[in-house]
Formats: C-alpha cells, structure tokens, sequence
C-alpha cells in the first residue's frame, strides 16, 4: 500500500488517503474504539515543518480542516481512534492495568521516512484514564511539542510532534490553566508495558499476537531467528541501551522511566517531567514528585537494565522448554544491554572530547573530565561547547584544576588528526531546551503570544549551530533554579 501512496499529500488527498491502523488488527483485547473530546473553538498553537515534511505533507496542509482533525473535533475518512491497554511498573512497583489515558490513535501516514502512527495526546478521558480527565495542559503540551522536535534534531531517537492545537478549555492542575493537544507520531508506540499487561494476566494467546505483530511489521530480521521472542528481547535490549547512552551524553533527564513509558522501538517516549541539566550534577532529579530519587540522571542507565529484566519476565512464556532454561536464555538476550551500553556510552563521551581513536587513558580522562564539572556543578552544555577554546576555563572557579586536565587533553588530542574543535562543535550543542527557554515560550503563550514557541522550535532544529539571540545558549537566569517539573508536567 505504501508504494501506491505519492510522495506528497495535498490538503485533499489527506483527507482522502486509507488512514491505516494495523494495531487495530490485533483485535478489541488491545484497545478501545472511542471517539476524542474535541477542544471547543480550537486554534493552532505551533506546527512543526520538519515533522510535516517527514510525512510527505504539503507546506499548507495546517488549514481549518485540520484543524478541527488534530483538535479532535472531526475524523478524515478511514481514521479508526482508538486507545490501548497496557500496564507496568511505576517507580519500581507493579501499577496493574493502566493504559492510553489521554491519547487516541488516529490512524497511520506512510511518509518519506516510512510508517508513522498518529496520536492526539490531550483529547479527553478513555477507559484507561482511572482518575484523570484525560486533558493536556498547554504548558505541557508545549515543552513536549518542542522537546520531541529538539531531540530529533539531536540525532537521539524520539517520538515526533506534528503540531500543537488549544483551545480556551480550562484545566485542573496544581492550578487552573487551559487545554491543548499534541499530535505526535512514531513506527509504533508500544511499550514494555503492553507485555506486561497480557503476560501478568496470563494472556497467552495475546502475549504471542503482540510479540508477532511488533516483530512482523517492525523487527522483521527476528522473525527467523531460533526463537523470535529471545530475539526481539536482545534488539530492544540493544536500543535500549544505545538511547540511554544518548540522552547522557547530553545531559538529559527522562524524569519518569516506568516501564510503560519504555518504548520497544528504542524511542524516547513520553515527555513528562523531564530536563536538560544546567549545573553538573550526576544525582540530578528532574522530576519533583520522585522523592527518592529513582530517575537521577546518574540512575538512568540501571534503570534501563531493571525495565529490561521486567520486559525479559514478561516475554518469558514465549520462549520454549524448562522455566530455568528458558529464563537463563532470556537474560543472555537482555544481558547485551550491558555489553552494548559501555561502550556506547564511552565513544559518545570521547566523541564529545574531540577522540576519534581509543586510548587506554581515555576512561580516567573522561571520569576526570566528569569529575571537575561535578565538583563544580560547572555548566553542562557550556562546558562541553567551550571545549577547546579559552572560554571554557571561565567557567571554572579552581583554574589550577581546570588547566591540569586541559594540558592532558590536549596532549591527547596530539594522538588525533586535525580538527578536534570541528569535531567537537559537531557532538557538543550550542542550544538544549533548557527549562527557562521552554517556560518563557510557554509563559508568552499563555498570554496568546506563540511566537516564541516558533522561534524557540527553529532555535532547536539547528542545536549544533551558535544562534543568533546569544541568551539561547547563555547561563541560566538565577529565576530558573527555582522551576520545577513534576509529573502533572
């Protein structure tokens, strides 16, 4: 069907195409059929030209019919909104049954990048929403619209934002505040959590579909494997492993890894309470309801290990023979997160330090690297896009330090062929989505001012590149130490 479909839709061919959803072929033990709860008197917030131009869509296809289509007022023929169920562990413990409590699948594009799934996250309650009222918030709405964007532009795996629509609605939260939507897509939005619901309840049968439904359309080289099962467990093992490695290398913080905020596409999914470090600091919480600290940046890697033994529990009854056999097999499948993750993690970090090559001192330069920005809660993203220039060492307070380990690394660098700096600036962002930026967008756009949103998302599409308002890529205002996300975020 795919290659029946042109390479660009036009405003009436969108509302004309087949509108797919092969989850919907599962069967209803997966989702529930639902129509959204539309925003009433919607209007566009932001857009996002490079998530429209990966689904092959015409420069002007945002006009008033798609509008009310991504405020969940209307439906193009052919799409089938739906919720899924899954469940999952949050922070540590068995949730039970949870689901798609505020988003609505709409249907699949087929654009220059392949298969995409559309979403309206923010459309109103499903029988998944348990005591929530299935809404998003504008402000939430927006730091998730700009982060999937900015992360893509990152090269780090992500799920896509295509616009953001709101509406006057008003909103519960710690505080009364309006309504909005994001349409975001990806291949798949499956989760860890999809297993764990029919595999805790003893569902088989269903437990089988999903494994060959996900293997067959997205992991199609496990289909000949010994066993497809084991295989699929060590490639989301492996992607697992290359996306954490990712988001540390850059300093960010997902806020809340539960398993059913694990996709098994390797994406980041599900922007919450999340952050971009400012000061260095490995036990960073980002998110203000974790208490205990669970997802510090520090813990992301272990915690990615643990989701991953409690995916491996669920796919256990796929794989055949003894119960003993069969779990050590499937721990040897996940057991390559570990192998994979080390050195990913150190060949992004030597990438950031300018290395093309890899040299026995190399751990003990990094770790001391680490260790200076820790001692000083030096600027993460400064410190690591200064590097090489006499700018850095203005960051430091103990310069002494700070020279000492510059003179190993610059001798290091003697090993290396020319054009470290090039090579760095082209690891090392000039531009994250810092909290502050995403809140002065998000505060304008409160006022009814989105241009800051839009000029914020150009910002972040080019982060390797100095912008042209410096304070993108500044210190932090002293405002901002005291913002706080939390998972009403």
């Amino acid at each position: 069907m795919q290659g029946a479909w042109p390479a660009t839709y036009t405003d009436a061919m969108t509302s004309h195409l087949p509108w797919p959803n092969r989850f919907a072929a599962l069967g209803p033990a997966f989702y529930t059929e639902l129509q959204p709860q539309g925003l009433p008197q919607p209007h566009w917030v932001a857009t996002s030209p490079a998530c429209a131009a990966l689904l092959g869509l015409a420069p002007d296809w945002a006009d008033d019919e798609a509008l009310q289509v991504f405020s969940g007022n209307a439906l193009w023929p052919g799409m089938r909104p739906l919720a899924s169920v899954y469940s999952g562990h949050q922070f540590g413990v068995w949730a039970g049954q949870l689901g798609d409590g505020r988003a609505h699948w709409l249907g699949e594009l087929h654009g220059t990048a392949g298969g995409f799934e559309l979403q309206l996250k923010g459309a109103g309650r499903t029988p998944y929403s348990r005591m929530g009222d299935g809404r998003a918030v504008l402000r939430s709405s927006i730091r998730e619209f700009l982060c999937s964007e900015a992360m893509a532009a990152l090269g780090i795996p992500t799920t896509r934002a295509l616009c953001i629509t709101a509406s006057a609605l008003p909103v519960r939260r710690e505080m009364m505040e309006t309504a909005a939507i994001v349409t975001r897509l990806a291949p798949s939005f499956v989760r860890f959590g999809h297993f764990e619901h029919f595999s805790h309840n003893g569902r088989h049968a269903e437990l089988r579909a999903l494994a060959d439904f996900l293997i067959r359309h997205h992991a199609p080289e496990c289909a000949d494997a010994a066993v497809p099962s084991l295989a699929l467990a060590e490639k989301v093992a492996r992607q697992t492993a290359e996306l954490i490695a990712a988001w540390q290398a850059v300093g960010f913080c997902h806020g809340v890894m539960n398993t059913d905020n694990m996709s098994m596409l390797g994406l980041t999914l599900d922007y919450g309470p999340f952050g971009f470090m400012d000061s260095f600091n490995p036990g960073h919480i980002c998110n203000h309801s974790d208490e205990r600290g669970r997802y510090a940046y520090a813990n992301q890697p272990n915690v990615g290990f643990w989701n991953l033994h409690a995916l491996a529990q669920a796919l256990l009854p796929l794989v055949p023979g003894e119960p003993e056999a069969a779990s050590e097999k499937m721990l040897a499948a996940i057991g390559i997160y570990r192998e994979v993750y080390a050195p990913a993690e150190a060949a992004r970090w030597r990438a950031k330090l300018g290395l093309t090559t890899e040299r026995a001192e190399d751990a003990e330069l990094i770790n001391d690297w680490l260790g200076l920005l820790a001692g000083e809660r030096v600027d993460f993203t400064l410190a690591h896009r200064r590097l090489g220039t006499p700018a850095a060492r203005d960051l430091f307070i103990d310069r002494a330090a700070y020279d000492a380990w510059s003179a190993r690394h610059q001798t290091r660098l003697g090993f290396e062929p020319a054009g470290a700096l090039e090579r760095m600036r082209a690891v090392n962002p000039a531009v994250v989505l810092r909290n502050h930026l995403a809140e002065n967008a998000i505060r304008a756009a409160q006022q009814g001012d989105f241009s800051e949103v839009e000029r914020l998302l150009r910002v972040l599409s080019t982060p390797f590149a100095e912008p042209e308002n410096p304070q993108d890529a500044a210190l932090p205002p002293d405002w901002a130490q005291e913002l706080e996300v939390s998972c009403s975020s």
